[in-house]
């Protein structure tokens, strides 16, 4: 009953603001929405101070703080400069919610800029398009305010608690190019993405390193572990000279999965055009065997065909044998899960697609920044678990038992 009232009412102030109007331009809709969202605004920030006060505008009888009248501010929303009035308290105690001291910025303008800059947009783009579109015309330094904003959210989400379990952590870094000091350098940002244990992907942190090694990943392990987590029972990773060592080092129950596409990316920059198909097909038959002694039986017939001509290829594979075998271990949906970085390495490629339109960047915060938006982007698409999730947590509820949560 009370809805069909509240959209009687609704439909009579639509009724009263229209009554005269025959026709409607795109301008007359302009003009209706910034009145009416400055009346909302407006009417808004009364409530706010109602509930600060502890009585409405029309109580007199109050002898405690009480209104003192109104000041005016320009607002920059998405339909424009909006000037509003906004109330003032005799003991100067009123910061309202809706927009703070010192905000000269509607929240949902600020978001539209994010938007823009989390899409690689320069910004002199971002500038272009906040005037053609919304009549707004934003200085670099207000841009750079917004964007900057944003520091503090990255530094809150990359210190909060993670879960305590993590089935599956994949670990990866990708380059950039960074001003440090003067000069333009290469830099590694490392990322953690982790698997819940209801299967869904979460990004556990950012990090800016020198130069991608096993030594700062230990570090980044060290901090995932500081945060809370107790156990990963799978790592995925690159074929790094000690990141095995680094892992077991902060988490010595976890096993480790090298990643098979980058064994076979290595494997491949040693042979020419001519031989890639046939090499291709040889090496596959080692990481889809049955199990470890097939897979075994396949690398030494790979050897003897190829060790001659490619003698390096083999090496790559015995050496780093038993980070490679663990998957051949587990049925075929879990094995999709774990033999390849993947899952990280499509993350990445959303990333690159944006940061390529930077070049450079002037520091460690702007990298970090960028490259945080984009992942808010990217994360947006991950409302569904891994396929075929419920069988591979049944696996590793058997596999894994005695490191299990308690409460799965």
């Amino acid at each position: 009953m009370a809805k069909t009232k509240k959209n009687t009412a609704l439909r009579a102030a639509i009724d009263e603001l229209i009554q005269g109007k025959e026709t409607w331009d795109s301008g007359s809709f302009t003009d209706l929405f910034h009145d009416l969202k400055k009346e909302l605004m407006e009417r808004l920030l009364e409530k706010e101070m109602d509930a600060q006060l502890g009585y409405d505008r029309h109580d007199e009888t109050q002898d405690s703080n009480r209104r003192n009248g109104h000041s005016q501010k320009t607002i920059i929303t998405d339909t424009g400069p909006v000037r509003i009035d906004i109330p003032r308290d005799r003991d100067g105690e009123f910061n309202p919610i809706l927009i703070p001291k010192h905000q000269r910025r509607f929240p949902e303008m600020d978001q539209k800029i994010l938007a823009m800059y989390a899409r690689g947009m320069s910004i002199r783009d971002i500038q272009s398009t906040l005037e053609e579109l919304y009549g707004v015309k934003a200085s670099p330094e207000l841009i750079s305010e917004v964007t900057d904003e944003v520091l503090e959210t990255v530094s809150a989400w990359q210190s909060r608690p993670l879960n305590t379990h993590y089935p599956i952590v994949y670990l990866d870094a990708i380059q950039v190019k960074i001003k440090d000091q003067g000069h333009v350098s290469n830099k590694a940002i490392y990322m953690a993405l982790g698997v819940t244990m209801d299967g869904h992907k979460e990004v556990l942190g950012l990090w800016v390193s020198q130069n991608e090694g096993a030594k700062f990943w230990l570090q980044v392990l060290t901090e995932i572990k500081n945060r809370g987590v107790l156990e990963i029972f799978i790592a995925c990773c690159d074929g790094l000279t000690g990141f095995p060592d680094a892992i077991n080092a902060v988490f010595p129950k976890t096993q480790i999965q090298l990643c098979i596409v980058h064994l076979i990316r290595n494997s491949m920059k040693y042979v020419p055009w001519k031989d890639m198909k046939a090499v291709s097909r040889d090496l596959k038959t080692i990481y889809t065997a049955i199990n470890e002694q097939q897979a075994s039986l396949a690398l030494d017939a790979f050897a003897q065909t190829w060790g001659k001509k490619y003698s390096t290829i083999p090496g790559i594979w015995q050496r780093h044998w038993q980070h490679i075998i663990p998957f051949l271990a587990y049925p075929d949906f879990i094995r999709k899960a774990i033999y390849t970085t993947n899952a990280i390495e499509a993350t990445n490629r959303q990333i690159r697609k944006v940061i390529k339109t930077k070049g450079l960047f002037p520091n460690d915060q702007a990298a970090i920044k960028l490259v945080f938006l984009a992942l808010q982007n990217a994360s947006k698409k991950w409302t569904m678990p891994i396929r075929e999730w419920k069988q591979t947590l049944a696996q590793f509820s058997i596999l894994f038992h005695d490191r299990f949560p308690n409460s799965w």
